[in-house]
């Protein structure tokens, strides 16, 4: 089995292994992505309900763990970071397709977007830490949001990022240049996704690229890992 299919044989374990369960702790990316379209063309759009799904979303995929600084706030700290997420002018970063990425627009938007989540975030972190921390807002954090809210890129936690190494696909470190890298990988295998994507479906939206891309390399990074752990129990 060549990667490519490697990928997507991992991917689709893990969207079966997802829909067995109506209500598990992984659908909470559908209900926020689903959730966060919708506003995008609402005239009032509900910014404590949005909130709210986003930090159920992160506390799903493990950002509210103890040592997190979000555990001290509750889920209004996010109002603001909603509605700027829902400024129109980010509208074209909503499920965006990998081939979109290179353009230059769209990627200025993108850098925007990260460095205003970074920015608020730290000043958040430093609050409930009562001190300024030098090193930067994890990259963790801002890609899940960035996942949950418009999938236009891979969450860089730490089963996405064994994935892509073990797959010698990308870096581990969020910037454009590994953005760029996983864009090519999809494009030139393009046929093989964009098959494998037509089985895929999240409420009644397309199912986004990226994060096609997001589960597959996730399973292989959780696949990994968890015989990793066997090998040292034996």
């Amino acid at each position: 089995m060549d990667a490519v299919d490697f990928i997507i044989k991992s991917a689709i374990t893990f969207y079966n292994e997802l829909k067995k369960d109506g209500n598990g702790r992984y659908r909470s990316w559908e209900h926020c992505y689903k959730c966060f379209n919708d506003a995008r063309t609402e005239n009032t759009p509900d910014y404590d309900y949005l909130s709210l799904h986003l930090a159920f979303y992160l506390a799903s995929w493990g950002m509210y763990r103890g040592s997190s600084f979000l555990l001290q706030k509750d889920y209004k700290i996010h109002i603001p970071v909603v509605k700027e997420i829902l400024n129109s002018k980010y509208d074209s970063l909503f499920g965006l397709e990998c081939k979109d990425l290179k353009n230059e627009d769209n990627q200025k938007k993108l850098n925007e977007l990260n460095t205003f989540l970074k920015a608020y975030y730290d000043g958040i972190r430093d609050s409930v830490k009562e001190k300024e921390i030098n090193n930067e807002i994890s990259s963790t954090l801002t890609t899940k949001i960035l996942m949950g809210t418009f999938a236009c890129v891979p969450a860089y936690d730490r089963y996405f990022i064994e994935g892509v190494k073990n797959q010698k696909v990308t870096t581990g470190s969020f910037n454009l240049n590994s953005l760029l890298k996983l864009v090519d990988f999809y494009e030139n295998n393009r046929e093989k996704f964009e098959n494998a994507r037509k089985s895929l479906t999240v409420y009644s939206l397309p199912y986004p690229q990226m994060k096609l891309l997001d589960m597959g390399f996730w399973q292989i990074g959780f696949e990994n890992d968890t015989n990793k752990g066997l090998k040292k129990s034996h």
